[in-house]
């Protein structure tokens, strides 16, 4: 009967799970305002927890964290957009010497060392698709904004969501405590302390992940930006803040930051001097995030590895989009807190502590160690039973 009663439980517990996960791909694009909120109110609370035990109520703490919060967010915009839209000017302005230097620099370059034939790049016709391409941006930004501007439910939803995030982030900050609360006391007492322990322990990951890693991208996005613009490239803020915004994905800011800074280099400036500078300031960014910011600011408690990294951010596009890239490395962490408890579950399991009988096959092979240190391996091959009929 108890098995019968524990094997009901477990098959309660999957379904609920399963209709968990289902509704939350079902919801998926109605999701992102109130998963924006959630990081917003989970980036907040512990400042609002502390302020609380500076004496303040929970509602006057979370509307100073709030208000602070949304300076910040306007504030970086205000300070960015302008910068970008400069920045993004001056990048469609030096199309042509892009293109004059790959025509008659990167091309044959590739040409003479690859074996290629000479019409394989056509740097004309790749230089006029760019330029039709960026150039059709605001074309294209025109015809979305006028087709959502000709459907009042559109407009109604983008203007909804835009709203909400602030909105919701209020509220889940104002009463974060006691959702986490009342769904403790939700949880079936059988399973409550696993997942209490299970959820102190992936907060104390996200902690560590969400607030530090956008530290770090903050951080190496105002250094590379900073550098870069010393160096004198006309483009550096953008190239920088591209590279900074990227580091979450192992290497990838890193790569595509220096591959575009060595381009815009050789362009601007055509010499070996800004080419070495570049590379200079990628070397003492590489150096600050593995020895300064990541340890500093993330520590080793994520334990992620590069390549389930990629495949996160990969599987969570492709599962749920742009909110599944969002949520991609949070959730990769939370999963690999689970994946490690199941692993020492698993080690206090009988299954992995029983012995078993002794294999016959092993046991006939012998190995004999001789004084020089050779290993000899020789397998005894028992002789065949003899029948009694033989016998004299």
């Amino acid at each position: 009967m108890n098995m019968n009663q524990d094997t009901s439980r477990r098959w309660q517990l999957f379904a609920i799970t399963a209709v968990i996960v289902y509704l939350i791909w079902l919801l998926a694009p109605v999701l992102m305002p109130f998963a924006v909120a959630a990081m917003l109110a989970y980036l907040g609370d512990p400042l609002a927890d502390r302020l609380e035990r500076l004496g303040l109520n929970r509602s006057w703490a979370a509307t100073i964290v709030f208000a602070v919060l949304l300076v910040v967010v306007i504030g970086v915009l205000l300070l960015l957009i302008p910068l970008i839209a400069r920045q993004i000017e001056n990048l469609i302005e030096n199309l042509p010497r892009y293109g004059e230097w790959a025509q008659n620099v990167a091309w044959p370059w590739l040409q003479s060392r690859l074996h290629l034939d000479p019409h394989t790049f056509d740097s004309d016709r790749l230089l006029a698709a760019i330029k039709a391409h960026i150039g059709s941006i605001g074309d294209v930004a025109t015809t979305v904004l006028g087709k959502v501007s000709r459907s009042g439910l559109g407009v109604a939803m983008w203007m909804t969501n835009l709203v909400l995030i602030p909105v919701v982030a209020f509220y889940l900050l104002r009463d974060w405590d006691r959702l986490v609360a009342t769904i403790d006391r939700t949880l079936p007492r059988s399973i409550q302390p696993t997942i209490a322990y299970l959820a102190h322990e992936s907060d104390k990951i996200l902690g560590a992940f969400v607030r530090g890693q956008l530290l770090v991208m903050l951080a190496l996005g105002v250094f590379y930006g900073a550098g870069l613009g010393l160096v004198g490239l006309s483009v550096g803020l953008l190239i920088g803040l591209v590279a900074g915004l990227l580091s979450f994905v192992p290497y990838l800011g890193f790569i595509i930051g220096f591959v575009a800074a060595i381009i815009a280099a050789l362009v601007q400036y055509g010499d070996w001097t800004h080419v070495l500078l570049v590379c200079g300031v990628f070397m003492v960014g590489q150096l600050l995030e593995g020895y300064v910011l990541v340890p500093k600011l993330v520590g080793d408690k994520i334990g992620l590895h590069p390549v389930a990294v990629i495949f996160a951010v990969l599987a969570g596009g492709y599962l749920f989009g742009f909110l599944g890239v969002l949520l991609a490395l949070p959730a990769a962490s939370v999963i690999m807190v689970l994946l490690r408890y199941l692993l020492e579950r698993y080690r206090l399991s009988e299954l992995y502590n029983e012995g078993g009988p002794e294999d016959p096959v092993i046991a006939e092979v012998e190995v004999a160690v001789h004084r020089d240190g050779q290993v000899d391996t020789t397998t005894t091959v028992a002789p065949p039973p003899q029948d009694d009929r033989t016998k004299p």
